[in-house]
């Protein structure tokens, strides 16, 4: 992606109250995947490199609260401020960081470009950012848009249909949306109370006090803000999808694990992206380590031991080194190999009882630990077992419930 030649920040309004979702928590402090809302937002625009500084506004009393959230993820480059009565009012209080060097913490330099972005719409990508970026850049201000779903009409005073808009020739405003900072500051410093009160659009600001003309740009469907509780749950359902798109295989070098990692690998390949690999994990493999430095969250470790106690150690050793469970749960599944003429279960309570215990000790470092038996008399009828083992793979990763660990599924 082409870099951006100015220098950028970003604001994130996140003082609500949370009123229209329900309940004590604001919603930008509910937890997605014991995530809150805040953080997915943040990572959002960290992950973004030529964003410079994250200026993250609360109410007065949940400054404590982001300020830990900042701490335990390990967010970067992100300043708290102390927000306003109002999202106007919180976003000026968030502006005047920069213009008036505000932060206590250190020096902020005043940007060229100034996104403003709700810290309750955790999908938002670099490829709009980038957009909106350098329309404002040319135009002084830009906004991201989405066709209307519904009509808009107008009631009169007696409740009856007064008029509509065509549909046709409006559309909804989102965010991202982004300024020339001398622009919006401008139209902040001239806002009157009741803008400030009652106002919600910042490129009506800047249209209004500055005569800046707003560049639209279509946005993507995934600009959607969390409001309702409905919201929330969609959120975390995007996010176990978003979690659940590739999986690593991982067998010793014997023939038997190395056939079942081939076939699993087979069975799964059509719905997930797969990476297989045949190691030692006590050795320092490269290929894994390149694994643990992208974005999966999901591992299947197969052996023919009873319980491999040293080698599974040090696979959640090596996760917890990468850091990969830090803003994300990772999904761990155990699978256990027994092909046998007799069919009998092939683990013991003692060995139930580990896993259980082990489960509930690495959950404590966000990893989710399943147990899996694929079992089957003989090689003729391992591909079916493998298909029954593949679904039950694809069941756990995509649901991720922290209610199921340590159990033992049997393919």
């Amino acid at each position: 992606m082409e870099p951006v030649s100015a220098a950028v920040s970003a604001v994130l309004p996140a003082g609500g109250s949370g009123e229209r979702l329900g309940g004590a928590t604001p919603k930008q402090f509910c937890g997605l995947q014991g995530r809150p809302l805040v953080s997915y937002a943040v990572r959002a625009m960290e992950r973004v490199s030529w964003i410079s500084d994250i200026i993250v506004v609360v109410s007065p009393e949940n400054i404590e609260t982001m300020k830990s959230i900042i701490e335990k993820y390990g967010h970067k480059r992100v300043t708290v401020v102390k927000g306003g009565i109002t999202r106007h009012r919180s976003i000026f209080n968030g502006l005047k960081v920069f213009a008036e060097n505000q932060s206590s913490n250190r020096l902020l330099q005043k940007p060229e470009v100034v996104i403003i972005h709700d810290a309750v719409r955790p999908f938002v990508e670099e490829d709009i950012l980038l957009k909106v970026v350098t329309a404002a850049k040319d135009h002084g201000a830009a906004g991201a848009i989405r066709p209307l779903v519904s009509t808009v009409i107008a009631s009169g005073e007696d409740g009856c249909l007064d008029h509509s808009l065509e549909r046709a020739r409006y559309r909804a405003s989102e965010m991202p949306q982004a300024f020339l900072f001398d622009i919006i500051y401008q139209a902040y410093q001239q806002c009157t109370d009741h803008d400030l009160d009652y106002g919600t659009e910042c490129l009506h600001l800047a249209l209004k006090y500055c005569k800046t003309n707003a560049k639209l740009v279509e946005g993507t469907a995934d600009l959607w803000k969390v409001t309702y509780k409905r919201d929330l749950y969609a959120a975390e359902s995007i996010i176990k999808d978003n979690l659940s798109q590739q999986i690593c295989i991982i067998t010793d070098l014997k023939e038997a694990v190395a056939q079942v990692g081939f076939l699993l690998h087979e069975s799964l390949k059509s719905q997930v992206k797969v990476e297989a690999i045949s190691i030692s994990l006590s050795k320092n493999d490269s290929h894994l380590q390149n694994i643990f430095s992208g974005e999966c969250y999901n591992f299947l470790c197969i052996n023919d031991k009873e319980y491999a106690t040293e080698e599974i150690q040090q696979l959640v050793d090596m996760l917890e080194k990468s850091n990969i469970p830090l803003l994300y749960p990772v999904v761990l599944i155990l699978v256990h190999l027994s092909i046998s003429e007799n069919i009998s279960f092939s683990i013991g309570l003692e060995e139930l009882t580990k896993i259980k215990k082990f489960a509930r000790e690495v959950k404590k470092k966000n990893i989710l630990v399943y147990g899996l038996l694929i079992q089957c008399k003989d090689h003729f009828s391992l591909q079916e077992t493998v298909n029954s083992a593949a679904a039950l793979t694809m069941a756990l990763i995509k649901d991720r419930n922290p209610e199921l660990i340590g159990q033992l599924l049997v393919a």
